[in-house]
């Protein structure tokens, strides 16, 4: 990662139609985003709940056919849907797609209704975990294997905030951690990942520091970015795909670049 301030939106595939997708993608990059991402779940998490949606995987690699500048990724693919090679391969091949921009975005999975009406076991929290904790060297181990092997090193951005299991994942494996919650919590967060990272003897500075933002850009930004914070994202839904909110997030970007 750059370590450079950077704007991610989320456009959540949910009460919309494909076109609407689409068009809040291209627009989002028009207006200068850095990263766009989906999220991985089948069902909508708020609103109608059998309402529109889409699936996360195909929505990432037209995203990543209809735009050429945005990096494309997923907060977050849920590891519990695929089996790790075969996500592995799918991520490599959204990262020729896309000519190098994907991030390979993962989390252990938490929506139970995806998982009962899709056939998955939900099982418990730290299960879930395990899984992951299991998945990721595989996941890193097929990369290395495909041919054509993907154009770069794809940047791994793990999702969550668990103390014991998470952050200790993210210091072994992510070049990208990205949490939520107001500064107090990033705060708290970043200081124990920055011990799982001494712990695993690894610079914390290589992981690049993500956050999910609902606040105002210039009360809210510069307290995470005393906190190391520097990728910020904007989550909007459809059907409307409001991006008042990521524009005023780009041109705070702007002022402190």
């Amino acid at each position: 990662m750059s370590g450079r301030v950077r704007i991610g939106v989320q456009i959540q595939p949910q009460h919309a139609d494909y076109a609407q997708i689409r068009g809040a993608v291209a627009a989002a990059e028009e207006i200068g985003v850095d990263v766009v991402f989906n999220w991985d779940h089948f069902f909508p998490l708020y609103g109608e709940a059998d309402g529109k949606h889409f699936e996360c995987l195909t929505t990432m690699a037209a995203m990543a056919e209809s735009t050429e500048r945005a990096q494309i990724g997923a907060l977050v693919v849920c590891n519990s849907y695929r089996n790790p090679e075969l996500l592995a391969d799918a991520h490599r091949t959204i990262d020729h797609i896309s000519g190098g921009r994907v991030i390979l975005g993962i989390g252990a999975g938490w929506f139970e209704k995806d998982y009962d009406e899709y056939g998955y076991e939900f099982g418990t929290a730290g299960g879930r975990l395990n899984d992951l904790a299991d998945s990721l060297p595989r996941i890193e181990s097929r990369l290395g294997k495909l041919n054509p092997a993907p154009t770069r090193k794809i940047p791994v951005l793990i999702g969550g905030g668990g103390e014991k299991k998470t952050l200790r994942l993210v210091a072994k494996h992510a070049d990208i951690w990205h949490g939520f919650g107001d500064p107090e919590v990033v705060g708290r967060k970043v200081k124990i990942l920055d011990q799982h990272c001494a712990d695993v003897g690894r610079d914390p500075s290589e992981i690049e520091r993500s956050c999910g933002v609902q606040g105002e850009p210039d009360e809210l930004g510069p307290k995470l970015l005393d906190l190391g914070v520097s990728l910020f994202t904007v989550g909007v839904g459809g059907p409307d795909y409001d991006l008042s909110k990521l524009k005023s997030w780009i041109a705070w970007c702007d002022k402190t670049v």
